[in-house]
C-alpha cells in the first residue's frame, strides 16, 4: 500500500517536474512586444501537428518557430513581416484565417453555398410533398 502511494507521488513529481523544465521563459524589451509574440504564436499553425498553434504544440519544429518568432518580435520585425516570413517558407498551411482569395474561395463560401441549395431542397421536396397530399385529399 505504501510502496504504491510512494510510487504514484514519484511518478506525479516526475510528470510536473517535466513540465516545469520545459516550460520557455522569454525577456521581452516592453509588454506590447509580448504581446504581439503571444498573438503570433496562437495565430499560427505548427507545420508538424496538424492542428496545434505554436503556443500550444511542443514538436521541436514548433520550439524553433517560437525561438524565431521571438527573435524577429525583439529584432522590431512587424506581425506582417513574420507572418510572411513563416508562409514563404512554410506555405500558408502556417495560418490558421487563410487569406480570402480565388483559390480559398470554396473553402470560405462553400458551407454557405452547401446550406442554401440543401435548404432550397428541403422547402422544394416539403412543398411537393404537400400538393400531393392535397391531391389525394381531393380523391
Amino acid at each position: 500500500m505504501i510502496g504504491r502511494l510512494l510510487s504514484l507521488m514519484l511518478l506525479t513529481l516526475g510528470v510536473w517536474g517535466g513540465a516545469a523544465i520545459a516550460m520557455e521563459v522569454l525577456e521581452f524589451q516592453t509588454p506590447e512586444d509580448q504581446e504581439r509574440y503571444r498573438v503570433l504564436t496562437e495565430e499560427l499553425r505548427c507545420p508538424k501537428c496538424q492542428n496545434q498553434n505554436l503556443e500550444d504544440s511542443n514538436a521541436g519544429i514548433a520550439v524553433d518557430l517560437r525561438s524565431q518568432i521571438y527573435a524577429m518580435v525583439n529584432d522590431g520585425k512587424s506581425n506582417q513581416e513574420i507572418i510572411d516570413y513563416m508562409v514563404a517558407r512554410y506555405g500558408e498551411f502556417v495560418l490558421y484565417r487563410p487569406v480570402h482569395d480565388s483559390s480559398t474561395a470554396v473553402l470560405w463560401y462553400g458551407p454557405f453555398v452547401l446550406l442554401l441549395v440543401g435548404g432550397l431542397i428541403f422547402i422544394l421536396v416539403v412543398f411537393k410533398n404537400k400538393r400531393q397530399s392535397d391531391k389525394d385529399a381531393k380523391l
